[in-house]
């Protein structure tokens, strides 16, 4: 039984040795640097690190953003494009320019801000002493006095005194010069 402790001693020691006769272990405690000759470019600092992941961060903020403001636009959209049928649906049986064009006006918006459109801010004020809504109809003319364009907008449930500012864009073609006008304007 003696032979066995024997054997598993010499097992460790041929384990642990090499051929040189040195007993030192083969395996180094410290682990060596790694051969960097197939690395390419430089190891990013660590303020290059942060920089990335804030980077990366902003950019998902941003992208998220981006999709609230399109929802945003969406609801509005379908919200002024509501009230621009109703406007046009008011406006169908008036006769004559409407009952509240003292209400109304126009101001142009620069082309430098409506990527070229011709587009004009309509002014309306409820100068009633009641809650009102408003349909306001905008023509385009050309330099001939022809309507070649008309736009519709609205305003719902204005109070005394309240103002509003929708827009009237046309989509013609930015010569010949068309002058917006207000065609048509009432309360109800």
């Amino acid at each position: 039984m003696a032979l066995v402790p024997v054997l598993g001693m010499t097992a460790l020691a041929a384990c642990g040795s090499e051929d040189d006769g040195d007993a030192s272990p083969s395996a180094n405690v410290r682990p060596s640097a790694p051969a960097t000759a197939s690395f390419t470019g430089a190891a990013p600092s660590a303020l290059e690190s942060l920089a990335a992941s804030a980077k990366a961060s902003v950019s998902a903020a941003a992208s998220s953003a981006s999709a609230r403001a399109s929802e945003f636009e969406a609801s509005v959209s379908a919200d002024v494009a509501r009230a621009n049928a109703a406007a046009e649906k008011q406006l169908k049986d008036v006769e004559g320019r409407g009952n509240a064009t003292a209400d109304v006006s126009l101001t142009g918006k620069p082309r430098a801000e409506t990527g070229g459109l011709l587009a004009v801010v309509v002014h309306i004020t409820n100068r009633s002493d009641d809650t009102a809504s408003y349909a306001v109809q905008v023509d385009f003319r050309d330099p001939d006095g022809k309507v070649v364009e008309t736009r519709y907008v609205g305003a719902e449930d204005l109070a005394p005194g309240e103002r509003v500012q929708p827009l009237a864009i046309s989509r013609k073609p930015p010569e010949p010069q068309l002058t917006p006008e207000i065609a048509k304007a009432q309360r109800y």
